[in-house]
């Protein structure tokens, strides 16, 4: 019988678009071990990043709350301490809390309530990577995505990616095996979060081999199917360097070919994870969540990478693995990652507790358990990094997403008739008076001139910071895991009985 207080593993990717998986519907990719587990889950075909970036997407699954509430705006945010986080929650109500992997913490708490942190992170904790709202036209120095990830797409034994993924994973291993000989009597709540498949697109060799034969699938949308303007997609597109660049054929197929042999990676690592819990005897009482934090748009439409609302880069897998408590099955309604958090306290028995923030979502275990009494779902979005002008807002609800920007034309599509996003209706005379619903609701939700101005005053402080904190000595946030080796394994001042017996599990 499953236990009132489950453990959790979860299981996070980087920038994984659902449609790269074969859970999802992908005919080519490598994904045996991701499928397996939707296959006997619940997966949502639904489910979006409240922000399509990083660190603020993160910040939604973590907090449960949206950019504006939190102030984790883009890449270089301050996470504030004083907002407490899921491994708060749960680690107050009797869980050890364990994180493995990037999270993209800025600032100098680099725990956010989880008791273990097993690795650094692979991007810096300070605020070097802060965007600049008032000099739109300008291309930032630091930005990481260019045509560089897509010209030179191909095979290697050895990346800055793949050295960290190969720490995240075993380090993930070993958490697992450490909490399970430790058997300190708590349930776990574990996150092993994997920077793959992130771009450059480049893979390990045997994984790039997988697909030599494959008929690896091209976009579906090209940039000359898309009519209409996108002001914000154009300023993507200048500062990725896409937009003025002529990609062949063969360079967006080899591109898509390392994606999916990264995914193929990540999934091999989602492998050895299932394969470690079974023979520890912690399968039957772990609930396994898939996550990915935001997409990557792999050419739809002619873009690259995330930053947008549109189906590619916005949405997410999420499957959530619980054979012992919940039929395995799909759901079709929009969810999003502010609703990890909730869902997480109602699986640990917690989600009587009051949250001492409003939180922006929703328990999604009603429809994990298929009842017919859930209410309709809907989904805020919020866009304030790098590549934006102003604030970019989005609300998905039933078949409709609608996107709006002061400085941009709306955009509203029906999905449901046109999933590929290819037919603005927003300025059509028959759905005018639902366009004009979402607006005054965008005018109830936020006031947007003010959060222009909060998001503008708070890169000049960081800006400034930045270069204060670099001038003299420089004293880094990124974390160093501690590791205590005097006492690791055997030593002189230990028993050796009892470190052996302790070291065993089963026992």
């Amino acid at each position: 019988m499953a236990r009132k207080q489950p453990n959790v593993l979860v299981v996070m990717y980087d920038q994984l678009t659902p449609s790269a998986l074969g859970c999802y519907g992908n005919p080519a990719v490598r994904s045996p071990h991701i499928d397996a587990l939707a296959s006997s889950g619940v997966v949502f075909d639904a489910a979006y990043a409240n922000s399509p970036l990083c660190s603020p997407a993160r910040s939604c699954l973590l907090t449960g709350q949206l950019p504006s509430a939190t102030g984790v705006h883009d890449n270089a945010s301050y996470w504030p301490s004083t907002v407490p986080s899921v491994a708060h929650y749960l680690r107050a109500g009797g869980y050890r809390t364990v994180l493995t992997g990037k999270m993209h913490f800025v600032g100098p708490d680099q725990l956010h309530g989880f008791e273990e942190r097993r690795t650094t992170d692979i991007y810096p904790a300070d605020f070097g990577w802060t965007p600049d709202w008032r000099r739109p036209g300008d291309r930032i120095d630091w930005w990481m995505h260019n045509m560089s990830s897509i010209s030179e797409a191909g095979a290697a034994e050895v990346t800055n990616q793949l050295l960290y993924d190969d720490e995240v994973g075993h380090q993930a291993v070993r958490a697992l095996h450490d909490i399970a000989r430790q058997d300190d009597g708590r349930p776990f709540f574990a996150v092993a979060s994997f920077t793959h498949p992130h771009d450059p697109y480049v893979a390990r060799q045997r994984f790039w081999d997988l697909y030599e034969e494959v008929d690896i699938p091209m976009p579906t949308v090209s940039a000359a199917d898309v009519c209409g303007a996108d002001p914000h997609g154009e300023r993507l597109a200048s500062m990725c360097e896409w937009g003025n660049a002529v990609i062949p054929d063969e360079e967006v197929r080899r591109a898509r070919r390392g994606y999916l042999a990264n995914v193929s990676y990540v999934d091999e690592w989602t492998g050895r994870l299932m394969d470690t819990l079974r023979p520890l005897k912690l399968a039957d009482d772990t609930v396994v969540v898939v996550v990915s934090d935001h997409g990557d748009m792999l050419g739809e439409r002619g873009h690259w990478y995330k930053m947008s609302f549109f189906e590619g880069s916005a949405r997410v897998p999420l499957v959530i693995h619980a054979p012992g408590r919940f039929k395995p099955g799909r759901v079709a309604d929009p969810v999003s990652l502010v609703d990890f958090l909730p869902t997480m306290l109602d699986l640990a028995g917690l989600g009587e507790r009051e949250p001492v923030d409003e939180l922006a979502g929703a328990s999604l275990l009603p429809l994990c358990e298929g009842s017919e009494e859930a209410p309709p779902r809907t989904v805020i979005g919020e866009y304030l990094g790098e590549g934006a002008i102003a604030p970019i807002v989005m609300i998905r609800r039933g078949p409709w997403k609608f996107v709006h920007s002061p400085v941009d034309p709306d955009q509203l599509y029906d999905l449901s008739a046109d999933p590929h996003e290819l037919a603005n209706l927003a300025a059509d005379p028959a759905p005018a008076a639902l366009v004009a619903e979402f607006r005054a609701e965008v005018a109830r939700r936020w006031d947007l001139e003010a959060l222009h101005q909060r998001v503008v005053a708070d890169q000049d402080r960081r800006r400034l910071l930045t270069a204060a904190l670099r001038s003299g000595r420089f004293t880094p946030w990124d974390y160093t895991p501690p590791r205590d080796d005097a006492s690791e394994y055997m030593r002189n001042h230990l028993d050796l009985n009892d470190v052996e017996r302790l070291s065993r599990w089963p026992r």
